[in-house]
């Protein structure tokens, strides 16, 4: 298996230089020489799509024939169900939502070029995962300049087994990434392998004058985009959104709470609205309504003949929905804030203003808060 496992690499690297995702040598080398399948040997679960059922999910184990391969494709293996489970644990099929993933080694690769890492810089990893990321980051800095912070400390013990196997020992700690680990800093990068909804302060605060985090930030309703910001003297980070459509599962802390009991729906009147729920579908559009509301969820129901598009702030108890009558949009909104009249009056200036593309938005974390802005 070494052998054919050699060449799966060789081949992996050659694809994503030619894609344009391994940029420098040092990386091609790291992708030539760690094992992805040795961070996959616990196996993964392959996704079941049946019309009109629940996603489901099966195990692939290392003895099946497609494994190998698999490993050293440009794909997301999902490797835990529901916070728990891994490959091992199922015979047969669960239809619970994925908590953690190895990442397709193309966005892995691209996170890291990104980050223009150089020889002596110490970089903290958030989202530790299979622990492929930090063989990479070991692999081109050495492991005493890689740490990684992971939340759960299954996921972290598996990763830390796996980069043992493959002569790497960076330090991998337990623990709350989106508060750093302090123990490490001051970091020269940061990166992480998880989706946020704000940066947290604390990767600024651990970062050094000049060094980079790399994060991808979104919302509630799942548009997201990474940011490459740089940390200036006086405490703050600032930099844009990179060109690209990245999505990693949000971080634990800042995962939505569920829905719930819906609230009443039909206790205010409808109202015209010039903005139709369907432009929500696309993906920058959403992003921008994101900045308006973050926290709000959506979802469609199907009430009286008539689908309806729902959005709801659980934490704040606001919600909207919108409905289609003949050519005209209605809306009915109720709770502490006008939820849809945030989202419309944002995306309108956004389209007063050009609807000017997402990498072109400015990011700037403070001790106050993070803000995300376009250009006027």
């Amino acid at each position: 298996m070494n052998d054919e496992a050699q060449k799966l690499r060789l081949q992996l690297a050659e694809h994503l230089a030619a894609a344009g995702h391994v940029r420098t040598a040092a990386w091609r080398r790291a992708v030539e020489a760690v094992p992805r399948h040795e961070f996959l040997s616990g196996g993964y679960f392959e996704r079941i799509d049946v019309p009109g059922r629940p996603t489901g999910w099966t195990p692939v184990m290392p003895e099946s024939r497609q494994w190998l391969r698999s490993c050293y494709t440009d794909d997301s293996l999902v490797t835990q169900i529901a916070g728990t489970i891994v490959p091992g644990d199922v015979c047969g099929e669960i239809t619970r939502l994925p908590t953690s993933s190895g990442t397709l080694p193309s966005l892995v690769v691209r996170m890291l070029e990104d980050l223009r890492v150089e020889d002596t810089h110490r970089l903290l990893i958030v989202g530790v995962g299979t622990g492929y990321s930090s063989g990479l980051a070991s692999h081109r800095l050495g492991s005493d300049r890689v740490t990684a912070v992971e939340i759960d400390p299954d996921v972290a013990s598996r990763a830390r087994g796996a980069l043992g196997r493959c002569g790497y020992a960076p330090t991998v700690v337990v623990g709350d990434g989106l508060a750093g680990w302090k123990g490490g800093s001051p970091y020269d990068r940061i990166v992480a392998y998880c989706g946020t909804v704000t940066i947290p302060y604390e990767w600024v605060e651990q970062t050094l004058p000049g060094g980079v985090i790399l994060a991808t930030v979104g919302g509630w309703m799942y548009s997201s985009e990474l940011a490459r910001l740089t940390v200036t003297g006086d405490g703050t980070a600032a930099g844009r959104l990179l060109d690209g459509r990245n999505s990693f599962m949000l971080a634990r802390p800042q995962t939505p709470p569920p829905i719930g009991l819906l609230p009443d729906l039909d206790q205010a009147d409808d109202q015209p609205t010039e903005l139709a729920a369907h432009v929500l579908e696309d993906w920058d559009t959403r992003f921008v309504a994101q900045l308006a509301a973050p926290r709000a969820q959506r979802m469609t129901l199907d009430r009286d003949g008539s689908t309806e598009h729902v959005l709801l702030d659980v934490e704040a108890g606001a919600w909207a929905v919108l409905r289609q009558d003949d050519s005209r949009w209605l809306v009915r909104q109720g709770g502490p804030y006008n939820l849809w009249d945030r989202i419309a009056d944002h995306v309108t200036r956004w389209y007063r203003d050009g609807s000017p593309s997402l990498d072109r938005f400015d990011i700037t974390v403070t001790p106050e808060g993070q803000t995300i802005t376009w250009p006027r």
